[in-house]
């Protein structure tokens, strides 16, 4: 079979790659020293691949059986036979008998000791079945011996042969009796012919409905046929999907490979340049602090100038207000006096002049903003975040030889599978069994006139039983409407008589066909009985597969049986067992053969889709970062100048001490308040108003001078706090910087082999990762999509239907109401015979005479006595 070699190997092609071990083999790389990467970083996982669903076969065979209202009987007939042989299926006893009759059964070989005991075990075994058809052989040769026996004894006028009825008084009791037995005993036999008669019939309805089992399996077995090209073909398509994602994958290899490099890396670099920029950021903030403590300087030097000239004008002006003869009064002598003590408080307190300028600082951090450091650190951000432009530039030569080794892998695949013809064979297949389903129903008209000649004669052998239980039924109507208890035995009408003859002519019959049916009930029996106890019942439950598929029973040198027959190896672990499950689950053909074990598909796979050339090229992938630059000379430059610029050396002392006190030695506004308050208390007048109006000038210092120099007071409390917080280890902090990045730049260019290896690593693994993907999706698919072998296991089904469902349960069910039918007419004959004896009209009778020598004494004594003839009645006057 030239065809299935075919689809073997083709079916072969998709099986999974080798594993785990095997790839560790083929890295090269021991588990322990790749352990640790691990435990540092787990590799991003690998996007699924969806290949969408192999187009799977729709079979319409439904290997079940459902056989209805009969299926009662079955069960009846299932549980006698359990009565008859209640033991286990004897597996090991079949075993052992084949194991030593292999060379063929021989007499003499039956004497050794080994035999003598398996014929022992076979006996007791079959115990059950012995003992019912010894009985049925006895039945069979006594009934004719019987039979004849009876005859001679009733033509001697024996056995109920004399035509004389003895009077009793319990005869009406006693003829409905034998009556009511008779009567129950043929319901019985009806029943039994029913039960037959219904068996008989549902061999004829069920092989009519097996043409549909037949149809199906052949229908099914031809989608298996046409289907598997196709599933094969678009398993061998679905390449293209790992194919095309890998080839995305390479296209894209700079932001996959080069940003996860970028994104390992940028925990030491970004933050260091983060550092700078904010350096460069403070920069500008130091020369804004500068310039405001530059201008706040002037502003409150200038103010400070001017304040003192206008509340020394004012302590003048009010001293002259107060020199007023007004104030020589008593009473208001003590208020001006008072007044006069605080003139003091209007002065300045804080004396801004001796305070150091910035200028020098100020000048210093303008020629280092001159070098913008801000567009220096970018340049350096742009340098790094360039890595995935950089690993696409470095790894173009390998993604264009990747590409082309992918290129040819799928030609290689397609080769693989044109390799076989694989659809001429499965055409070829799918005519044969449309030639041989056009075989089978050319039997179907033989079938037909087979399974009628079968029909008929069942309806003969029954109609032997129809034919007793006529005569019984016959003679019990014409007996029972005959019948006369006023008229004599020897004067019974005709029509009783008919009754009484009836009866005896189904004792006859029944003498002549119960020993012919026994024998057919026998054989059947013992035919039946062991083919549904040896072969349907460990069927149904497996227990046949296990006896083939016991190593080393069919031949001594091969273990397994199927395997030898289909892949002449029988070594492979391969059982006809595990085929039927299998493909009872529809899985595929591949799984349920085993085929893995008959061809090296790995070596396939890795000579295919994963080869090691593949391997050494995506290994050499190579990234070198030794171009990147995070920060020039000159922004490093830049940084140390600024450490250098001098605002660490301002006196922020001095600016601190100055500003902590108040522009005034008091309050303008509380001054003046004060001396409002009291001028109230002075007489109306002059004096009042003048110092009122001192008030309202020193309110207008305070609005015009004082404010202003406190706006600035504060603007430069805050410029100096944040430059002395800024100018805090200023050069420890530039030196950090520095060093920072050095670190980074030394990592970049250095140390960072083993990332750029790692995630090197990681990303070829996603690349094999897509081709792993695709295999173990075509060794699922070859396991239960691909090539599925429902089909072979519903024609296992479909033959246990046929064979034990139908036919089996159905002689089976035959010859349980048959024999039946056989054990109820004996006592059919017994009670017909005696039945009889009340129905037809007898030759003497029973007559009562007085024969007592005493005259008053009348004794009555029956004597038999004929009815008068009619010569008698003739010859009478």
């Amino acid at each position: 079979m030239l065809w299935t070699s075919w689809l073997v190997l083709l079916l072969c092609w998709g099986a999974t790659t080798s594993g785990e071990q095997q790839a560790e083999e083929r890295d090269g790389t021991p588990v322990e020293a790749r352990a640790e990467p691990q435990r540092q970083r787990s590799p991003p996982p690998v996007e699924p691949l969806d290949f969408g669903f192999v187009p799977a076969a729709v079979y319409d065979t439904h290997a079940y059986f459902e056989p209805g209202p009969i299926g009662l009987l079955f069960h009846m007939v299932h549980a006698f036979l359990y009565v008859v042989q209640p033991n286990n299926f004897p597996k090991d006893l079949i075993i052992k008998v084949i194991q030593q009759n292999m060379g063929g059964i021989k007499i003499e070989e039956w004497r050794k000791p080994d035999n003598v005991v398996l014929l022992l075990q076979t006996i007791c075994y079959e115990a059950g079945f012995l003992i019912c058809a010894t009985i049925g052989i006895l039945f069979v040769v006594l009934v004719p011996i019987i039979a004849m026996c009876f005859c001679v004894c009733r033509c001697c006028d024996n056995c109920g042969g004399e035509m004389h009825q003895r009077q009793r008084k319990n005869i009406d009791c006693q003829r409905g009796f034998y009556t009511a037995l008779l009567v129950a005993t043929s319901v019985f036999m009806s029943l039994g012919v029913f039960i037959a008669y219904a068996a008989n019939h549902n061999v004829s309805a069920q092989i009519k409905n097996t043409r549909r089992l037949i149809n199906t399996n052949m229908r099914d077995l031809k989608t298996f046929a046409n289907n598997t090209p196709t599933q094969i073909e678009y398993m061998t398509a679905q390449y293209t999907t790992a194919k095309n994602k890998v080839l995305s994958d390479l296209d894209n290899i700079g932001p996959l490979l080069g940003g996860r490099i970028h994104s390992q890396l940028e925990r030491e670099v970004v933050p260091s340049l983060d550092n700078a920029l904010r350096m460069a950021g403070a920069m500008r903030e130091t020369k804004e602090a500068l310039e405001n403590i530059s201008s706040s300087l002037e502003v409150l030097q200038e103010g400070t100038a001017k304040l003192q000239a206008s509340l020394s004008g004012e302590r003048a002006s009010l001293s002259n207000t107060l020199s007023d003869p007004a104030c020589t009064n008593g009473a208001v002598s003590s208020t001006c006096n008072t007044i006069r003590s605080t003139l003091a408080q209007l002065g300045i307190n804080s004396d801004y002049s001796k305070l150091p300028d910035v200028n020098h600082a100020l000048v210093n951090v303008d020629t280092v903003l001159r070098t913008d450091l801000s567009n220096i650190v970018q340049k350096g951000y742009s340098s790094f975040n360039d890595t995935p432009q950089l690993v696409k530039e470095q790894t173009k030569n390998i993604v264009s030889g990747v590409k082309g080794m992918l290129d040819k892998i799928g030609t290689e695949i397609n080769g693989f599978t044109k390799m076989f013809p694989v659809e001429a064979s499965l055409a070829n297949f799918t005519i044969f069994l449309t030639q041989g389903q056009k075989n089978i129903e050319s039997f179907y008209p033989q079938i037909d006139l087979m399974d009628f000649y079968r029909w008929v004669t069942c309806v003969a052998v029954l109609c032997m039983v129809v034919l007793v239980l006529a005569f019984n039924t016959l003679g019990l109507l014409c007996g029972v409407c005959g019948y006369d208890e006023q008229v004599t035995p020897t004067t019974r009408g005709c029509l009783s008589n008919t009754g009484g003859n009836l009866l005896m002519a189904g004792v006859g019959f029944s003498f002549m066909s119960v020993w012919v049916l026994m024998a057919i009930v026998s054989t059947l029996f013992v035919i039946g009985g062991n083919v549904e106890k040896m072969l349907c019942e460990p069927l149904a439950n497996r227990q046949l597969f296990k006896i083939i598929d016991t190593p080393f029973l069919v031949h001594p040198a091969k273990k397994n049986f199927l395997p030898g027959m289909l892949f002449q190896n029988p070594n492979i672990e391969l059982t006809l067992g595990g085929m039927y499950r299998d493909c009872y689950e529809n899985k595929g053909l591949y799984h349920s053969l085993q085929l893995e074990k008959m061809f090296n598909i790995n070596s396939f796979l890795n000579r295919t889709v994963y080869n090691k050339d593949l391997a050494k090229v995506l290994e050499g992938v190579q990234v070198d970062l030794q171009d990147v630059k995070l920060l020039e000379q000159a922004g490093r430059d830049n940084l140390i100048n600024f450490a250098n610029s001098g605002i660490g050396h301002i006196n922020y002392e001095a600016y601190l001490t100055e500003l902590n006190k108040g522009v005034t030695i008091s309050d303008l506004l509380s001054f003046s308040t004060d001396l409002e308050a009291q001028a109230d208390q002075l007489p109306r007048g002059a004096l009042e108003n003048a110092l009122k109006g001192h008030a309202s000038s020193i309110r207008q210092i305070h609005r015009d001078q004082v404010v202003p120099m406190e706006q600035a007071m504060s603007t430069l409390s805050q410029s100096i706090k944040q430059l002395q917080r800024m100018s805090n280890d200023l050069t420890v902090k530039a030196t950090n910087i520095l060093s920072a990045i050095d670190a980074a730049e030394y990592l970049i260019t250095h140390n960072a082999s083993h990332v750029v290896k790692r995630e090197t690593k990681g990303y070829t693994e996603n690349l094999v990762g897509y081709f792993k993907q695709y295999t173990a999706w075509v060794k699922h698919s070859l396991s239960s999509e691909v090539a599925q072998c429902k089909p072979i296991s519903n024609i296992v089904d479909s033959m246990e239907i046929v064979g034990c469902s139908v036919i089996v349960d159905s002689v089976n069910t035959f010859w349980f109401g048959l024999g039946g039918c056989c054990v109820l007419l004996i006592p059919s004959i017994i009670i017909s015979v005696k039945l009889a004896k009340y129905y037809r009209r007898m030759d003497t009778e029973d007559v009562f005479e007085d024969i007592s020598p005493y005259p008053n004494t009348l004794t009555r004594f029956p004597r038999a006595s004929a009815p008068p003839s009619y010569a008698d009645k003739e010859g009478s006057p």
